[in-house]
């Protein structure tokens, strides 16, 4: 059994969300995994669907010696993943245990005496993988769960402060290794929320290979869909299964089972596939049926019907009723009916009639011949 602390002193980072799609990346592939929120915010037990109750079993009841470690855990809607939920009490925890002898191997002890009775019972470890969420800081709750994980998994954001605090971690771990935990390692590096297309980002990535060589496996890049799922209480592989961060986080977990040929335990377990399954087609979260208020289903809008169809103007496309030409070249005899209006009938306007055309006697005549008319008049 496998027993690894995901673990960064700066907050932010991707801690609670690396160790909830792990776990379930692990868990669609075969794996009994068992999570343990160390933190007292909640934000793991929220993330899985599991209300926080003051008073209910959690891990500060097996802190404190309320509960033995198999009472208190809970399954999720993810099959073979289970949860040590956390709650608002176990932020006082810490002073409880202050004046406690070996407050730092309390949740180990208790890790270590459910895997016992499971070995005597079923003649194999309970789970394969036990996962330990810990808090942004490196107080006791923090040393407890590094204290009882032989591994650690260290979450990283590519940016130059989560670098600066990389080495103060370090340095922690080393000497938490040569005090309590002698078998403690680094199982790898997660960088998280990279951007490839940044450029600070692309050089942190860079510096941290260089300084764990060997270390720093698959990125998780950022995605929307990591930042959406908690909200809905699922996991990544539940609310959006073809995003990209399921496909990290998968690529992450095909790393972490490369070490399982090293465990007697895990070491006959398959490969992990490219593709994690399914447990359940994915809700529809978005434009889900609309019912009546008699439960009737309300029939789906055909495509002519979208709003992509129906011409909207737009503000800078000027109408053509609104141009008005100059008045010389403006047409008299027939009236145009605006573009957006209904077909008209077209009203022609009837010219005035032309004089009557002259006579063939009066074409003939000359200008003398009205002069001398004219004078008969004047005469007479």
């Amino acid at each position: 059994m496998r027993r690894i602390a995901i673990i960064n002193q700066k907050g932010g980072v991707g801690k609670t969300t690396t160790c909830a799609n792990l776990g379930a990346a692990l868990a669609l592939s075969g794996r009994r995994v068992v999570l343990v929120d160390m933190d007292a915010q909640a934000n793991l037990t929220l993330s899985l669907n599991t209300q926080p109750m003051s008073g209910s079993l959690s891990s500060y009841s097996v802190l404190t010696g309320g509960a033995r470690f198999g009472e208190a855990l809970r399954n999720t809607s993810t099959p073979n993943l289970s949860l040590l939920p956390a709650d608002i009490d176990l932020s006082g925890a810490e002073l409880e245990l202050a004046a406690q002898l070996g407050r730092e191997h309390v949740l180990r002890e208790a890790v270590e005496a459910w895997e016992v009775d499971a070995r005597q019972a079923d003649g194999r470890a309970p789970a394969d993988y036990v996962f330990f969420d810990c808090p942004p800081s490196l107080g006791l709750l923090s040393v407890n769960a590094l204290a009882a994980a032989g591994e650690v998994l260290i979450v990283i954001q590519t940016e130059f402060l989560a670098l600066q605090g990389m080495s103060k971690l370090v340095d922690v771990l080393k000497l938490l290794k040569k005090r309590l935990n002698p078998k403690l390692e680094i199982a790898g590096i997660v960088p998280c929320l990279y951007d490839s297309r940044l450029k600070l980002a692309r050089e942190v990535l860079a510096e941290i290979r260089g300084y764990f060589p060997g270390k720093v496996g698959s990125s998780v890049r950022s995605n929307v869909k990591l930042a959406e799922a908690p909200s809905f209480g699922r996991t990544i592989f539940e609310y959006a299964p073809e995003s990209n961060g399921a496909r990290d986080y998968l690529a992450v977990a095909r790393e972490i089972a490369l070490a399982e040929s090293r465990d007697p335990d895990l070491s006959s377990l398959p490969p992990i596939a490219g593709t994690a399954p399914r447990p359940r087609a994915p809700e529809v979260l978005v434009s889900a049926p609309i019912h009546d208020a008699s439960g009737a289903k309300a029939p789906a809008e055909s495509p002519a019907e979208e709003p992509a169809s129906v011409p909207i103007p737009g503000p800078s496309a000027p109408k053509k009723t609104e141009s008005k030409a100059p008045a010389k070249k403006k047409k008299v005899g027939s009236v145009r009916p605006p573009a957006d209006s209904a077909p008209l009938a077209t009203v022609v306007l009837a010219p005035k009639a032309p004089p009557p055309a002259a006579t063939a006697e009066e074409q003939s005549t000359s200008p003398d011949a009205f002069q001398a008319l004219e004078s008969g008049a004047r005469r007479g």
